[in-house]
């Protein structure tokens, strides 16, 4: 990523350091990644067959190829750095179900309320004048009206209270606040923090099941129910995650049950809670990605990656890998450029999904920036605020592209062909590597004066877009941590997308909203392409500070079929944060996107 600024909080007690330095665990291979699937149980206090949801690791069920413990396995094996081996992660293993029935028949841990504000209003005596507050109020004795006003919990968003019990057939009860009812059809985020919120108690009450309902599920639409149950259960998933691969102790996750009542029922909620944990899989998978350091994710690894997906979904997805001669033989020489001061050779991932059956419709590229880590090259990424230490998740749009492929390999969207590319390779610095001042020749032919290598990522996505022109795919769409320009323009939490299509960027903005992620459409200003020009070739790789990101898009677009849509996203902000680590971020955007092409 080029010019990468901001203030990176460090620590340097050495001596908490040494007194916290343990033995790594070197007895485990790597981690297996989440399995989801369904089948018929009975809810307590209900009829029928209901579907229970299961992310859980699949390690006692499936051999290694399933996620990436054979890639991180051979990582091991191709590191000199560190002797790290990554513990098996720990999963978490929740059974999340739609319920049909009473409160009071209900056992477990935590009784979770969702709670609008506005409607905790009282009759003059003191009771709720919401009839389901009401009722549980009178159930637990009247602890609800006592804590609401001894706490002022009025439901605003983000105000959360929950009070131990005794008696009542579970230990504790927990409002949440939802803000205001008229923004709860508008917005994910309302739902996936209350998921959140869900986590974070579990885990603090080492609960093992969680009854939830929102007080005014009534007034509520079945879209709006849908959409909210989808949220609640990423919030809870994503939340009870932890990657602990690299400490040297981890603990489990205790949740194991997570039932959802007065949210609906039937097959449309089951397909749609099924198809939120594959997508919580490929975030997962995105997450594990970007958060494993460069001296264990190096470049065949990603590629070994890759290929497990396809051996894993071998009935819809196919993997080619190639390897610098192959690149060599397609004339790649931009990707080249960046790889070639590297000691781990460069691997060029394509992953194809085609459906099992069916006639295709639509044909799909998604191209993603593989940096696995960037040393800036000879412009060397140094100081404050250059977030070398950082680097590793320059790759994070690839792990995107493999998180989406992971999802979409499970979802198996009908009608659509989706190609995943990614060039994975590092930037490092040697003296055969690439220099400022060099001349690389891109697949296509044309010539780019390199005038600074730390932005060498739009170099190795100039031969990927080549790449999938050629593949006569509809629509490409790329994502990439790109420029730090993005970062100082739009923060931390929000994409910003270019494109030339309209339709394009409509799709893609509508995709982001379903998924609950933020993408703003940026300027693509053709004029700025005067600080592009080269006196010596067709162009330099980078025009400068002013209006970094959007150069930065036109320099892409050079390389994409002018009849082809395309769609740039820069994620460099929204892809890592600070206290979190990997988001994960665009995988589900990139899901509800591809699933909306498909025939179903």
């Amino acid at each position: 990523m080029s010019g990468l600024q901001g203030a990176v909080v460090r620590s340097s007690v050495a001596a908490l350091f040494l007194h916290r330095l343990l033995p790594v665990n070197n007895n485990v291979t790597g981690p297996c990644l989440v399995h989801a699937w369904k089948h018929g149980r009975r809810t307590r206090g209900g009829g029928g067959g209901h579907t229970w949801l299961h992310l859980r690791s699949p390690a006692a069920h499936f051999s290694s190829h399933v996620g990436i413990g054979r890639g991180v396995a051979r990582a091991v094996l191709a590191s000199e750095v560190g002797l790290t081996k990554p513990a098996d992660p720990v999963f978490p293993e929740i059974a999340v179900r739609p319920a049909d029935l009473e409160v009071d028949k209900w056992r477990g841990d935590i009784l979770v309320v969702g709670v609008f504000e506005g409607s905790l209003g009282k009759f003059e005596e003191g009771g709720f004048q919401n009839p389901v507050l009401k009722n549980l109020d009178e159930l637990f004795g009247g602890i609800l009206g006592e804590i609401t006003t001894e706490e002022d919990f009025t439901g605003k968003s983000g105000q959360s209270t929950f009070a131990r019990l005794a008696g009542y057939g579970f230990k504790r009860v927990g409002l949440v606040g939802l803000g205001k009812l008229e923004a709860a059809g508008s917005s994910l985020k309302v739902w996936k923090d209350l998921g959140e919120n869900i986590a974070t108690h579990s885990k603090i009450a080492q609960a093992h099941s969680v009854l939830t309902l929102i007080a005014q599920s009534k007034e509520l639409s079945e879209d709006v129910k849908l959409a909210a149950a989808s949220a609640i259960t990423t919030g809870v998933l994503l939340g009870s995650f932890e990657d602990m691969r690299f400490k040297s102790e981890s603990k489990k996750p205790t949740l194991k049950s997570l039932e959802l009542i007065g949210m609906g029922m039937g097959s449309n909620l089951e397909d749609q809670l099924a198809h939120t944990v594959q997508k919580c899989a490929g975030v997962i998978l995105a997450r594990q990605l970007v958060n494993a350091p460069p001296n264990v994710l190096i470049p065949s690894v990603l590629a070994d990656e890759a290929e497990n997906i396809a051996a894993a979904h071998g009935d819809v997805m196919s993997a080619k890998i190639l390897d610098k001669k192959d690149c060599e033989a397609l004339k790649m020489g931009a990707y080249l450029g960046v790889a070639a001061a590297s000691t781990n050779p460069p691997k060029f991932i394509h992953l194809c999904y085609t459906p099992a059956t069916g006639t295709v419709t639509s044909k799909l590229a998604i191209v993603g920036k593989g940096l696995t880590f960037d040393s800036g090259g000879y412009n060397l990424k140094t100081g404050p605020g250059s977030m070398i230490e950082l680097m590793k998740f320059d790759m994070g749009g690839a792990a995107a592209v493999l998180g989406a492929a992971k999802a979409i390999a499970a979802i198996k969207p009908p009608g659509v062909e989706v190609n995943f590319i990614v060039a994975a390779c590092e930037n490092m610095i040697s003296g055969g590597g690439m220099r400022p001042g060099d001349i690389l020749t891109a697949s296509n032919g044309k010539t780019i004066e390199v005038n600074n290598t730390d932005a060498e990522g739009r170099l190795t996505l100039a031969d990927a877009l080549v790449y999938a022109s050629e593949l006569k795919v509809d629509k490409i769409v790329d994502l990439a941590t790109l420029t730090g320009a993005c970062i100082i323009a739009l923060g931390n939490e929000i994409g910003g997308m270019f494109s030339p299509s309209d339709e394009l960027a409509e799709e893609l903005s509508a995709a982001s909203k379903r998924a609950g992620e933020k993408l703003w459409r940026m300027p693509m200003e053709e004029g700025y392409w005067d600080m592009m020009k080269s006196n010596i070739a067709d162009m330099v790789n980078t025009g400068g500070r002013p209006g970094g990101s959007i150069t930065a898009a036109l320099f892409l677009k050079q390389f994409v079929d002018e009849k082809l849509l395309w769609a740039h996203l820069d994620i460099a902000g929204p892809v890592w944060k600070d206290k979190q680590g990997a988001t994960g971020f665009a995988v589900p955007t990139l899901v509800e996107w591809v699933v909306k092409h498909s025939s179903s």
